[in-house]
């Protein structure tokens, strides 16, 4: 289809917003939620920096809560997480979070294996579960990369699983009941309708719909519950992060698109905003750096229960921006 750009942007950006404590910089950061109050925010930081960045800190916490005027309130997650990459605030304020890397990429480590799990934690930092084998499933076990986690409303758990789009690399989905059972899985790799390459973002509807950024084929795929195959979505563009609100208004980001990506260059990068009910898109928060190379503007994305709108970045900053729409 053609490339959807030529869209207004009603909002202002905000940089500096969340304020970090004394000594401590930002790093990539690929995922943000919101807080069951509407207001306080989520993020899920790399230790200051990206690859490794974590493991080479064991002590530096990587979840972190912010409250409604950007001051952090409280920070966990220390040796558990190698690479945070998916965050998932469920209803009863529970943190879930995908681990997308695992030491066992990394040539010199001669530690315990960890990694490539989603573990659950209480709003306070409690560790309370992981699903999938530390260190790394294989054999069709979960998980190998997952990528994002995300819990319906009758606790049953939804991971992602496949950060590569190389063909023949593990990308499926996976459905778990609320104690961490395996209920089913579907998909695997491939371009047809129902396949993954990258089901890198999860995010629900009013209707219970389950969206996946399948970001590989620049597309949201749109399932049931039971994993079949409602639509196909290609409007939204080259999705790395996606977040559906409670009026069904549809936030998509795409930071990959004519950088990572120059076959999808056409399309602009930056946020799309919509309708998660009809597919319209609305608005455009178009990247400030258009000649960015890599990874680029948000990947991640969620808004308040004001309408303002956070995108964590990778790179070139890291970090946390947030996106204002001015009151008239």
């Amino acid at each position: 289809m053609p490339p959807v750009n030529d869209l207004p942007n009603p909002y202002i950006t905000q940089s500096g917003f969340f304020k970090m404590p004394a000594g401590r910089e930002w790093g990539s950061s690929s995922t943000v939620d919101v807080h069951p109050d509407g207001e306080s925010i989520w993020v899920a930081e790399r230790c200051g920096g990206n690859i490794n960045a974590c493991v080479n800190s064991p002590d530096t916490n990587m979840v972190m809560l912010f409250d409604k005027d950007g001051n952090m309130v409280r920070s966990f997650g220390a040796g558990y997480i190698t690479w945070p990459h998916g965050i998932e605030v469920d209803h009863d304020g529970n943190v879930w979070i995908a681990d997308a890397r695992g030491t066992d990429a990394i040539d010199d480590y001669d530690g315990e294996p960890y990694g490539h799990q989603v573990h659950k934690f209480s709003p306070t930092g409690a560790h309370l579960m992981s699903i999938g084998v530390k260190g790394g499933g294989s054999n069709g076990e979960c998980c190998y990369t997952p990528n994002d986690v995300l819990v319906a409303p009758d606790g049953s758990i939804f991971i992602g699983e496949g950060h590569s789009s190389a063909e023949g690399t593990p990308n499926a989905m996976y459905k778990y009941d609320s104690d961490g059972n395996l209920l089913m899985k579907w998909g695997e790799w491939g371009m047809e309708p129902g396949n993954f390459r990258q089901p890198h973002a999860l995010a629900m509807d009013s209707k219970g719909r389950l969206f996946v950024s399948d970001r590989g084929n620049d597309r949201i795929q749109i399932f049931d519950q039971e994993g079949n195959l409602i639509d196909v979505w290609h409007q939204f563009s080259r999705n790395s992060g996606i977040f559906i609100d409670d009026n069904d208004v549809l936030y998509a980001a795409d930071s990959e698109s004519g950088s990572v990506n120059p076959a999808h260059g056409a399309w602009t990068r930056g946020i799309r905003v919509g309708s998660a009910a009809t597919g319209e898109v609305e608005f455009l928060i178009p990247d400030p750096q258009p000649d960015c190379r890599g990874t680029c503007t948000a990947e991640g994305v969620v808004a308040d229960s004001h309408g303002n709108i956070f995108g964590a970045e990778v790179g070139p900053v890291g970090g946390i921006k947030r996106y204002v729409r001015p009151v008239k």
